[in-house]
């Protein structure tokens, strides 16, 4: 099938269930506790972002979709970090807070791309405490295309049914990512959403025989048997199964079955891949796209998503680029095309080496480290410091060329692949983002010295430090120009 991405800005989504925030304390663990055989993690880097409801909303967001959120929350310092996060996400959120409960909060520990353990701090919300959430939704309804349901059964969708039997009177299509084994509050939704494990827990006879009944789930025949008795006992239009490693299934009550093989070449978190799949669909139906489209669409970002750390979004550009629309582009880039490529890059298994520095007067010492630093991965993207910065750093006479053309000459070497500026003195902030396999500095630098180091190495990285030619710098070219002068 032949994708193509289209314009999600006129697309409207209205996502309402649990609402959480998503915790990651990120760092090295080089030794075991003399308390107790546990791994001790020292902490360099936290990050929090919206989870649950939440984070499909902030999906939707990232790919221009108009979004409102509906849920609930506490009357906390969580809840006023959701607030922020989700408005800066382009997300308009209409949370009722509730005095008597925390934020629903989930902490993970992960160190080298792999999380170590999970706390959560939660308790469910009761029906009279959700009582709210139908009006709200009531209120929001008629500005919708498409209606998201995220249930993780903590409460908010008590009553469910009367939100699925709204938007069906007015004609608008429910997505529903269910939760538990009873999945008859669902009846009437247009597409439920379940990971294979989830489909199993509700269709096997015998409950005491999930791995068994798995094997038997990856025959797609029996498959679509039990899809098919489940989408008439239900009375859903469609019924998507994703299935992991072996990718996902879509059945429907009126079109052809579709089976798309999973795209990830290499996984390193699935938190939150529910949420992009779902997210996605939504936002591909109210963009316009058919159903087996949308999902096509979703199966691709679930590939992106799970190379990534901790529950990610997906970017229009990202999916363009994995899409083949940007195959081969070389070249000076902005951060949003190099993040694309970058994950386009990722999904073929390629290791992204990056560098940085001024290159003014580009020279053979500059040539030869570049070719080095290359020929430790398949893709470089090298960092240029704009301006103002190498004024900064080297001197009111500098830089001898602009960033235009320094840029420009960097782009002519084969062994770079795409060059990006940066406008502070370090790009230290611009490697967090990228985190790339391999970080590369030349010079007399140990790798804890090299902007942006910590985060590479907690994220499984690599740091080198690889030297210049001997006597080869732009400092010294000039010195030499001034000196016949």
């Amino acid at each position: 099938m032949q994708l193509s991405v289209p314009d999600f800005n006129s697309a409207r989504v209205l996502v309402v269930g649990d609402v959480m925030l998503d915790r990651y304390w990120h760092g090295s663990a080089g030794r075991i506790s003399p308390e107790a055989p546990v791994p001790v993690v020292q902490v360099e880097q936290e990050v929090s972002r919206p989870g649950g409801a939440a984070n499909v909303a902030i999906n939707l967001g990232a790919l221009g979709v108009q979004v409102t959120l509906i849920g609930l929350v506490g009357e906390d310092e969580h809840a006023d970090m959701l607030a922020s996060q989700l408005l800066a996400g382009g997300v308009e959120a209409q949370l009722d807070r509730i005095a008597t409960h925390p934020t629903i909060c989930k902490l993970r520990v992960l160190s080298q791309r792999q999380q170590l353990i999970r706390l959560d701090f939660e308790r469910g919300f009761t029906p009279a405490e959700a009582s709210g959430i139908k009006s709200l939704f009531e209120q929001s309804l008629d500005e919708a295309d498409v209606v998201i349901v995220s249930d993780y059964a903590k409460g908010t969708l008590c009553d469910v049914q009367a939100i699925i039997a709204s938007a069906n009177s007015r004609g608008i299509p429910v997505l529903v990512d269910p939760k538990g084994a009873d999945w008859r509050p669902y009846v009437g939704a247009t597409l439920l959403t379940p990971n294979l494990a989830e489909f199993v827990s509700v269709v096997a006879t015998d409950k005491d025989q999930p791995r068994d009944y798995e094997q038997d789930y990856e025959d797609r025949h029996f498959l679509k048997s039990q899809a098919a008795a489940l989408i008439e006992s239900l009375n859903l239009s469609a019924l998507l199964v994703t299935r992991g490693a072996s990718g996902m299934s879509l059945f429907s009550a009126a079109d052809s079955d579709v089976h798309l093989p999973a795209h990830a070449q290499e996984v390193f978190d699935v938190t939150g891949a529910g949420d992009t799949v779902i997210s996605l669909l939504g936002a591909g139906l109210a963009a316009g796209m058919t159903l087996p489209e949308a999902t096509n669409l979703a199966n691709l970002g679930a590939s992106l998503v799970v190379a990534k750390v901790g529950a990610a979004s997906v970017s229009p550009e990202e999916l363009k680029a994995a899409a083949g629309m940007m195959i081969g582009q070389k070249g000076v880039v902005d951060l949003p095309t190099l993040m694309a490529l970058v994950a386009s890059s990722r999904l073929k298994g390629e290791r992204i080496v990056m560098t940085n520095g001024c290159f003014d007067l580009l020279h053979a010492g500059h040539v030869s480290y570049l070719e080095s630093a290359r020929a430790l991965g398949d893709r470089l993207i090298v960092a240029v410091n704009d301006d103002l910065s190498v004024t900064r750093l080297k001197g009111k006479n500098r830089p001898v060329m602009t960033l235009d053309r320094r840029m420009q000459v960097l782009a002519g070497l084969d062994a770079v692949d795409w060059v990006i500026p940066f406008s502070e003195s370090t790009p230290a902030q611009l490697v967090h983002q990228v985190l790339p396999d391999v970080l590369v500095k030349g010079g007399d630098y140990t790798p804890e010295e090299i902007a942006g180091s910590e985060a590479v190495i907690a994220a499984g990285g690599e740091v080198r430090a690889l030297e210049y030619i001997e006597g080869e710098s732009t400092t010294a070219i000039l010195r030499r120009i001034q000196s016949t002068d």
